[in-house]
């Protein structure tokens, strides 16, 4: 049997983490395992003797787990085959190691073209998949909603806007007082629109989110056929909370335009409601990451820093003139 590699603390704790895991899977599975590659932390790729392998992901209760597990059953039994299996033990024979209990995914294996939101056909590839998710996902929620969090925009936001104002002196360092500044007012003021629209989202259906549209979470298979992966963030609102997150990850790639976003077909008809247009003005990526920074105290870390400004100052411009297309939109009635 081949020694397994060791991880660093940041992957899996101390650095015998993957040792004892590698003897505690061999002691309580029916393969021989040889390698564990560790992903990110808690997440291994497995390699049985006889070349097989599957994913192992750790989960911090086993309540969580267990819906996993079941959500990913009712999505493919209601008719979405475009994600992983999962593969469940009875509760009694769960895997649980170190304060985690494990789960374990089939593998997928990549294609040659990975997803990015790099052009406007993937951007509309995924928006598709998204929809057909929302479509599934909508006959699920009155089995889940016992289960999930409702996802609560303005609470969420307005709590992020408060640990972004509470790191200004730490980011005063990094940005210009004027770039604070505009950030800040621009959060105000869509943070005030959304609040006086906020009863227009009991027009939409509830559905469960996926609530981590990034593009890593879209996953190109080897036969080419693109997925969706990641439920962990799973919760109910209407689908117009994914759409918006999945506006403000394609807005760079659009160069910040307005009459691109507009363009695809899932979008186009939240345009008609003033609470989306407001919402796509609050610059939640840019308080996110640095909020981020701060939290894991990164400052040091060239790399995650030059990102971050990257995302902040690089577009600076185009965003701003995109941001002033919306409030004229807004003041124009939409249009």
């Amino acid at each position: 049997m081949k020694k397994a590699v060791n991880i660093t603390g940041k992957l899996g704790g101390d650095d015998g983490f993957q040792d004892r895991l590698l003897s505690y899977l061999n002691q309580n599975l029916p393969y021989q395992i040889v390698r564990l590659t560790p992903l990110r932390r808690n997440v291994f790729i497995v390699r049985l003797s006889d070349g097989f392998q599957f994913v192992l992901k750790g989960y911090s209760s086993l309540r969580r787990l267990k819906i996993q597990e079941a959500f990913i059953q009712s999505l493919k039994k209601e008719g979405f085959p475009f994600t992983y299996s999962m593969y469940s033990f009875p509760k009694e024979h769960c895997l649980y190691f170190e304060s985690q209990y494990f789960g374990i995914f089939e593998f997928l294996t990549k294609g040659e073209e990975p997803f990015f939101y790099d052009s406007k056909k993937s951007c509309q590839e995924g928006l598709q998949l998204l929809e057909k998710f929302h479509g599934v996902s909508e006959k699920l929620v009155g089995s889940y909603k016992t289960l999930l969090p409702f996802f609560h925009l303005i609470e969420k936001w307005e709590e992020r806007f408060r640990q972004f104002k509470s790191n200004i002196p730490m980011l005063s360092f990094f940005l210009q007082k004027e770039v604070v500044q505009d950030l800040s007012d621009w959060a105000e003021w869509s943070l005030a629109g959304i609040k006086q629209e906020k009863g227009a989202l009991q027009l939409f259906p509830n559905v469960i989110l996926h609530g981590d549209v990034a593009h890593h979470n879209f996953f190109r298979s080897s036969n080419g056929e693109l997925l969706l992966i990641d439920f962990d963030l799973i919760s109910i609102s209407p689908a117009m909370i994914d759409y918006l997150q999945y506006a403000n990850r394609i807005l760079p790639f659009l160069n910040w335009s307005c009459k691109e976003l507009s363009s695809f077909e899932q979008l186009l008809p939240y345009f008609k409601h003033t609470i989306f247009l407001y919402a796509l003005v609050y610059p939640t990526d840019i308080f996110r990451e640095w909020n981020r920074l701060v939290k894991d105290h990164s400052f040091n870390d060239t790399r995650k820093v030059r990102a971050v400004m990257e995302l902040t100052i690089g577009q600076y411009d185009k965003r701003q003139a995109f941001y002033e297309e919306i409030k004229t939109r807004i003041t124009n009635g939409g249009n």
